[in-house]
């Protein structure tokens, strides 16, 4: 069985506390949610296993969590605080500007005013059982650069009045990183990462600014697992199903082919040193950088103990890396 790593890779938090170098993203556990009939979520869960799942994970030493207040309508974040609740020595990251509504399981839009924010923060409080949010990521990828002053001032405001102790963006535009970088208490960004888009430009934000990088999508939504074939299609309500401009690793709901063939191209290289293609996939966003902190999502016990095996066995070797990038014909 597996047990927790003595000698992990770690990363130092905001805070000074030193953790595990891996979270757990918590968008699957959420459940269904719809934008109308388009899924928003990624199928049914049981939230039994979830929060076995959870325990786990925190047995294996994992003390970084992140959820959001539309995963699942609030669902997710209600799963999350049932687990952990008020326990000082997890780190748990949420984000706001989605509005869901519970009962419908339906998005109802985007916001940003100050109104809003404060309403999601006390709603986010409830829900996670907490006393004070750790980590609070604005969700609006593409917001205005401009306008996001105004939505940074009311963070600021929050962590003056105790409510919440850091903030970030969860943003893939290397300009809306840096925007905020200044600010006490702008600690991280969250954005995609994996083998397949190693974002150069939002790493060296990232090192010029010594921020946290925030991995979601470290295993290409499901792709860097291996568990998916050519004909292998997801559930119907499956995000990954969805006709969505930013679903580019899945096309009518089965891998995209071109990512099919990227996968043979670094399949042995990911799995070598006795790495599963998971672990592996999570051990080449070590070797990238150190700031980076993936953030793979789980919905079973199974997974939890798969992603949490990498630790012990730490960032690529550079030679992997480097056969990686040729493998993908990259300079």
């Amino acid at each position: 069985m597996l047990t927790k790593t003595a000698t992990p890779t770690t990363i130092t938090l905001w805070n000074g506390r030193e953790i595990p170098r891996l979270g757990m993203g918590c968008w699957a556990i959420g459940g269904p949610f719809f934008a109308g009939d388009t899924p928003l979520g990624w199928g049914e869960v049981d939230d039994d296993e979830s929060v076995e799942a959870i325990g786990r994970a925190i047995d294996l030493g994992i003390r970084f969590f992140d959820t959001a207040s539309n995963y699942g309508a609030g669902h997710s974040e209600e799963v999350l605080g049932r687990a952990i609740g008020n326990r000082d020595d997890i780190t748990v990251a949420t984000k706001f500007g989605f509005a869901t509504d519970p009962d419908t399981k339906q998005a109802t839009g985007a916001f940003a005013d100050e109104a809003f924010i404060r309403r999601s923060v006390e709603t986010s409080l409830r829900r996670l059982k907490r006393d004070r949010l750790d980590l609070l990521q604005f969700h609006i990828n593409d917001f205005p650069l401009e306008q996001s002053d105004a939505v940074f001032d009311v963070l600021e405001a929050l962590r003056a009045e105790g409510k919440i102790d850091a903030f970030g963006w969860s943003t893939d535009s290397p300009d809306r990183a840096a925007r905020h970088a200044g600010r006490q208490g702008y600690v991280s960004v969250q954005h995609t990462m994996n083998v397949f888009e190693p974002v150069p430009e939002m790493i060296a934000v990232i090192e010029r600014q010594e921020l946290i990088s925030i991995n979601r999508g470290p295993l290409a939504m499901g792709l860097l697992t291996g568990k998916f074939t050519a004909d292998k299609a997801v559930g119907a309500k499956d995000v990954r199903g969805a006709a969505l401009d930013w679903m580019v690793y899945f096309k009518d709901g089965r891998m995209a082919p071109e990512f099919a063939a990227r996968l043979d191209a670094v399949r042995d290289l990911l799995t070598s040193g006795g790495c599963t293609l998971t672990q592996g996939a999570l051990a080449w966003l070590w070797a990238k950088s150190p700031r980076t902190l993936p953030i793979p999502g789980f919905r079973t016990v199974a997974q939890v103990e798969e992603n949490a095996g990498a630790l012990e066995k730490g960032p690529l070797p550079a030679d992997v890396m480097a056969g990686i990038d040729a493998a993908l014909g990259r300079g």
